[in-house]
């Protein structure tokens, strides 16, 4: 263990104060970061993004902190409006029904797909 002391206190008594820094215990495991690969953070991201999920339960379920869970989720929201306001392309969901293709944004909400299915099928 490494300490360093910094310069004694004129001791007016039986007592110094000595302080001691440490930096890291000699031998001790130097641990490696867990790394997850892009596949999983996407798939936790979507899941994240879900109506009514409770990040913090599904970062458990998942095995990672929920700090990290919501920080990639934060991350790829702020891409994305990025992304928006910089005029790359945003990713689109695609829906074939048929012959007809219909693409539209991951975030649209569920009320608004089923009105434009509805509106597909009955053509």
């Amino acid at each position: 263990m490494s300490t360093t002391s910094s310069t004694p206190m004129p001791a007016t008594g039986s007592l110094q104060l000595i302080e001691a820094v440490t930096e890291r215990l000699d031998g001790a495991p130097i641990s490696e970061r867990r790394r997850w690969s892009d596949e999983f953070k996407e798939r936790a991201v979507a899941a994240a993004l879900e109506p009514g999920v409770n990040v913090s339960a599904l970062a458990r379920r998942l095995g990672i902190s929920p700090p990290q869970l919501f920080g990639w989720r934060k991350a790829f929201l702020k891409k994305q409006t990025h992304d928006v306001a910089s005029g790359a392309p945003v990713p689109l969901v695609e829906i074939v029904m048929g012959g007809v293709i219909i693409r539209v944004s991951p975030d649209l909400d569920e009320a608004a797909l089923r009105r434009i299915l509805l509106a597909v099928r009955a053509v």
